[in-house]
């Protein structure tokens, strides 16, 4: 090709546009959009993509480099997927590099071939199922892998076997020469599975009804809000479209908000839809990613499951879209590339034409004023599946009320009674570790962390102080640091309190406590679910962990120890998430044959909102915030972008914005306002000041169109060591 060609390549940096470069010296022909090249940058030799080419440059073409490798001669993305990823550069203002860089699997990313890794697979032979275990005594290596083998008749993954044993290879080898083991490669797996499906139960009213709607719309686009309260049934109706989906010889996307909850998914769905599933969420390795990815590309999987990162999945025959929790806060990336896939999911359903569902107990009120503008249609599920009744919610004034280690007397009398019943009881605390601050009873010296502006949080059964914010650990002191006293002190609860304290007060009860402390372990989290569905008599404590997505049948009792925390935030979606969180935690009780029951813990039993969300329901008190949205021109009534800043010299950031907002002003243009720079509410964090400015506009479009003007002067600015950041449609101004 001439060099009267010129690339624009899109390369993963924090710089806001492409960077030109010349056709390679040999082949290449005629590079599309899309496609991966390699390209010298600076003094590196970098995976960028071709976003395009012209026929000339403003540049002086002797100082251009030319790309040095064609990666791929077909573009990676259908066209529909690439406009999406160019629209989200665009709407969420990042560098297109990075936006690409982002949506593909870690070993593209490094430039392998897009096609699935191939990976080794181990099984025994006839030889080796004959072998006698006892045989093997005296190489307790080789029985430790030999034993896994003969119970997997389909072999395992080197990966597995390297979970067991770090140096496995040596290991298999030898047995392999003694023909005990053989060895074959097969593309890495995704969730290869088939079977027979199974028949789902007759639907009731309700969810035939709410399924009758989205298959009539399955010949084009139409974004669905299915509000159903926890435990009517919203899987079963999603398993019916899906199944559907797949008559009609097309591909489901079903996005779910926490890695916790694909397990469960998996299995249900396999066994439902007798089909395999690919899986994408960040606890596979490299090449299970790549192997999902391009058996979605290629149409060799019908149902696609993942989180956040899955919407950028390539589909061949896209079909339909679910969006499960589509409330929940985690399908918001919150650093670099600052996305929105619930967002993003509803712009790629109405490109493909095609019908999205965005499923809540609990539906967030971005998506309840789109039902009001008439964008997304409502369906609603209000009774719960079977004969189960939904959970009495109670309030308990704690005020004036002795307490046992932050539990109330009355709390402690219902839980005593239910589990006299033999029943469950989960106590859910939004707060891990023993005490979220450690005092001088002397001098009123408090443990802070060293880092940011907060206390660090005393770890009993480690002695240790941590910060939850930075990660930053210490050893928890024996003295004050400031008198020397040894009279220190631990003030509030942790759940690692609450569990210790439960211990103590209900003793012969199992306390079972479930965060991120007790589930660090890989399968940790499976083998305590699998403990408490046992159905023995137990107690659960935990954090938001325990809210979502689980089933716990013989839990007639939910406690919540402390309401009150996002009841005075100053984050304006505080309330919104505090109502969230108590609704899908109280969803745990009752969801079988027995009636289960709730209890609100509060220092505030009548807060005009929380009386709102007991009284009414959540469907009163999402109203009533929306007004108080409306009132003070919050989002979804207005469009909001934040700026971040953050620098190791306190004043540094509030300076680097301060330039931001002069630079603001001058493009503004009417109805925009612009708020700050102020410090962030917590300044300081893993040893960094930080600072921020808010704009905000009546319309999106206003927004940006100050955005696009203003950024490329704003990244001008000599900002030295201050990092900086925009975030478009922020869900925490934290």
């Amino acid at each position: 090709m001439p060099d009267a060609v010129y690339y624009q390549i899109a390369v993963p940096t924090p710089l806001r546009r492409c960077f030109t470069y010349l056709p390679p010296r040999h082949g290449g022909g005629n590079l599309p959009a899309g496609c991966r090249v390699k390209v010298p940058f600076g003094r590196r030799q970098v995976i960028g993509v071709v976003a395009g080419h012209h026929d000339e440059t403003e540049q002086p073409v002797h100082k251009l480099r030319r790309i040095t490798q064609v990666i791929d001669e077909n573009p990676l993305w259908a066209d529909e997927l690439w406009q999406l990823l160019n629209w989200s550069a665009r709407y969420y203002q990042h560098p297109l590099g990075d936006v690409l860089h982002t949506a593909l699997p870690a070993l593209l990313r490094q430039g392998h071939p897009a096609r699935a890794v191939l990976e080794r697979i181990w099984m025994c032979t006839d030889v080796g199922r004959a072998l006698e275990p006892a045989s093997l005594r005296r190489a307790p290596r080789q029985l430790a892998l030999l034993t896994q083998l003969q119970q997997h008749r389909n072999g395992m993954h080197e990966a597995q076997l390297r979970q067991i044993q770090d140096d496995c290879l040596t290991v298999l080898k030898r047995m392999q020469a003694r023909g005990w083991v053989d060895c074959t490669e097969q593309p890495a797996a995704f969730a290869g599975y088939a079977g027979t499906p199974q028949a789902g139960p007759v639907l009731n009213s309700e969810q035939a009804r709410a399924l009758a709607a989205i298959s009539a719309a399955r010949a084009g686009f139409g974004c669905f809000a299915l509000d159903g309260v926890t435990g009517s049934g919203k899987t079963e109706v999603y398993l019916q479209l899906i199944e559907r989906c797949l008559a009609d010889g097309k591909q489901a996307l079903v996005l779910v908000p926490e890695i916790g909850l694909t397990p469960q998914m998996i299995q249900r769905f396999e066994s439902r839809l007798g089909s395999a599933i690919a899986v994408l969420h960040s606890a596979l390795n490299d090449s299970q990613r790549l192997a999902a990815w391009v058996a979605a590309r290629e149409a060799q999987v019908p149902v696609i499951l993942g989180t956040r990162s899955a919407i950028f999945t390539p589909l061949a025959r896209p079909g339909l879209i679910i969006i499960d929790e589509e409330h929940d806060t985690s399908f918001k990336q919150q650093d670099g590339f600052r996305y929105n896939a619930r967002d993003l999911a509803v712009w790629r359903a109405r490109q493909n034409n095609i019908p999205i569902v965005l499923g809540s107990a609990t539906p967030s009120i971005e998506t309840l004023y789109n039902v009001r503008q008439g964008r997304f249609t409502a369906l609603h599920l209000t009774e719960r599946a079977g004969n189960a009744r939904p959970p009495a919610l109670k309030i308990i004034d704690a005020r004036a009320q002795p307490m046992f280690e932050g539990l109330s007397d009355k709390l402690m009398q219902v839980m005593q009674r239910h589990l006299a019943n033999n029943n469950q009881v989960l106590l859910f605390l939004n707060r891990r570790g023993f005490a979220p601050t450690l005092m001088c009873h002397e001098c009123g010296w408090i443990a802070k962390c060293q880092r940011c502006d907060s206390h660090m949080t005393y770890h009993h059964s480690d002695r240790r102080l941590r910060c939850h914010h930075c990660g930053a650990e210490r050893r928890a002191e024996k003295s004050c640091a400031q008198c020397q006293s040894e009279n220190l002190l631990t003030l509030g609860a942790g759940t690692e309190r609450i569990e210790q304290a439960l211990a103590e007060r209900f003793a012969g009860v199992e306390v079972v406590r479930i965060d991120r402390d007790t589930t660090r372990r890989r399968g940790s989290l499976e083998a305590l679910l699998d403990k408490v569905k046992d159905g023995r008599r137990q107690i659960l404590v935990g954090t938001q962990m325990l809210a979502k997505g689980h089933h716990f049948p013989n839990v007639t009792l939910v406690g919540i120890v402390d309401a009150d925390q996002g009841l005075h935030s100053a984050e304006f979606h505080a309330p919104e998430r505090m109502a969230q969180l108590i609704l899908q935690v109280a969803g745990r009780a009752g969801r079988a044959e027995q009636p289960g029951e709730v209890y609100i813990q509060t220092h505030h039993p009548d807060h005009p909102l929380l009386l709102k969300l007991i009284e009414h329901g959540y469907g009163a008190f999402a109203q009533a915030l929306l007004q108080e949205r409306e009132s003070a021109a919050l989002p979804p009534y207005s469009a909001m972008a934040l700026l971040r800043a953050e620098a190791v010299q306190r004043d540094a950031a509030l300076a680097f914005l301060e330039q931001v907002r002069m630079i603001l002003h001058k493009a503004n243009a009417a109805n925009v306002q612009i708020f700050g720079p102020l410090p962030a509410p917590m300044e300081k964090r893993a040893g960094r000041f930080r600072a921020q400015l808010i704009v905000q506009a009546r319309e999106r479009g206003m927004l940006q169109q100050l955005l696009q003007h203003a950024l490329p002067y704003i990244e001008a600015i000599k900002s030295g060591r201050t990092r900086w950041s925009v975030d478009v449609d922020p869900v925490d101004t934290y």
